[in-house]
């Protein structure tokens, strides 16, 4: 016997609609063709919106923007008739770009679902599937799915507390992002994020690995890693670890660094958590701790972005309690279904490896990027950064000048973000499961025009 939901699945009126819905869309995509300007009729109307959404959420937005909800590939039609490169994917989770048919079809597959959103008490299959690949490619035995990048962390940190209490401190690298919840602000190593907010956690820093002095970088961390374990002897609960840092400015560090650190911890019985909320899918390989080569020793690990729902992952050692991990929404159907998808293309269609499209688009863009920085240094510094996480300090490196620079490379049609302090540097997650070298090299023009025109 059938379900009725597979006889809907498999309905011959479904597969047309489907098919439809792609066509229509890929119609609409043919006018998309390159960046252009705002049309001068929908500029009032669109100054007007914006100043809405400044209204209404009680500050600007950060980058004057607003999506038609239509784009193709790596560019994007805002609600002004412009047209932009996009080069941050909503600071990580377009991975395919815009309105890209594998993604199209997921949302499409969800809106049959009888329910918006999954969660605590009402689980469908999709989420079980997406659960069992994730164990499956990442080796950790559990996963818990949630909404957000910082659900996924404090289901982490639940999870590490729980297994060290009564242990209440908290080791972090120097310029990590964790996220903006009470307690993450509070670990988050900016202040501007917790300024005038109640200390929730008590949190050490160890400095983070410097490329240009690998053994003096690891001395370093390894000492200030010992005195904290000194001065606060069974006080810490867990490390938690930015295999490559986004925020803090696309800082990579290496296998070396990271396990001199782990050893010491591992004697300490705390636990390592591998934040991958920003690195997951860019790197050589689907998880960050598999390219550095550290599959035997995380506890727990955590990704989001580009995986559209979160969650949590961990081994059989550190398994919670039941009722320390629940929350109402698991996430949309659409997010599950969406994520499925991807991580199966992530999976079967060359990404990763050695000649991987990660690979191939990443040493592209570096060479272009080098060989500018080279020729100009005043002008560039880089590029920095790992697999399709790429970024470069422009001009002098400060937060002002850099700033500047790119709002007005987002003016000229090319959309980045910024990253790390002294230097500021503009950053850059490309999407590599939507773009081209022909998009690079269109890309490249407008940036380095833009360097032109702000460095005389």
């Amino acid at each position: 016997m059938s379900l009725e939901n597979e006889k809907l699945l498999n309905d011959p009126r479904i597969a047309t609609a489907r098919k439809l819905v792609l066509e229509a869309i890929q119609d609409h995509q043919k006018k998309i063709t390159g960046v252009r300007p705002s049309d001068p009729e929908l500029v009032e109307k669109y100054q007007q919106e914006l100043q809405s959404f400044t209204d209404l959420r009680g500050s600007k937005l950060w980058f004057p923007y607003i999506g038609s909800g239509l784009g193709k590939g790596g560019l994007v039609e805002l609600a002004d008739g412009s047209v932009k490169y996009d080069f941050i994917c909503g600071i990580g989770p377009h991975y395919f770009g815009h309105s890209h048919p594998l993604m199209t079809e997921a949302a499409f597959n969800a809106s049959l679902s009888d329910t918006i959103m999954q969660g605590n008490l009402q689980q469908n299959g999709d989420a079980l599937a997406l659960m069992q690949n994730l164990s499956r490619a990442s080796g950790l035995p559990h996963c818990f799915l949630s909404t957000s990048g910082a659900m996924a962390n404090e289901n982490a940190l639940k999870i590490a507390f729980q297994k060290r209490f009564p242990a209440t401190r908290i080791l972090a690298f120097e310029r990590c992002f964790v996220g903006r919840t009470l307690i993450l602000s509070q670990i988050t190593d900016k202040p501007i994020y917790r300024e005038e907010l109640p200390n929730t956690i008590d949190v050490d820093y160890v400095p983070y690995f410097d490329h240009t002095d690998p053994e003096g970088s690891t001395k370093r961390a390894v000492e200030t890693l010992k005195k904290h374990l000194h001065r606060y002897p069974k006080h810490h609960a867990v490390m938690i670890f930015e295999l490559v840092q986004g925020e803090g400015g696309f800082h990579a560090g290496s296998r070396e660094f990271f396990l001199s650190l782990i050893k010491i911890l591992k004697a300490e019985g705390i636990l390592v958590f591998d934040d991958e909320i920003q690195c997951f899918g860019r790197l050589s390989k689907l998880f960050a701790f598999q390219h550095f080569g550290l599959e035997d020793v995380v506890d727990i690990v955590s990704i989001g972005k580009l995986s559209q729902v979160c969650a949590t992952l961990f081994t059989d050692h550190v398994n919670p309690k039941p009722g320390l991990l629940s929350q109402t929404f698991t996430a949309a159907a659409s997010a599950i279904q969406g994520g499925g998808a991807v991580l199966e293309e992530l999976q079967k269609g060359g990404y990763y490896g050695a000649g991987g499209k990660i690979e191939k688009l990443s040493n592209y863009f570096v060479g272009k990027l080098s060989a500018f920085s080279k020729q100009h240094p005043h002008l560039m510094q880089g590029p920095f950064g790992l697999g399709s996480m790429l970024a470069f300090t422009p001009l002098d490196g400060s937060s002002e000048k850099v700033n500047h620079f790119v709002h007005e490379l987002y003016g000229a049609g090319v959309m980045t973000f910024v990253a790390g302090q002294h230097p500021t540097r503009c950053r850059m997650l490309i999407p590599v499961g939507a773009i081209t070298e022909q998009d690079i090299d269109k890309a490249f023009e407008i940036i380095t025009a833009t360097l032109f025109r702000l460095g005389d």
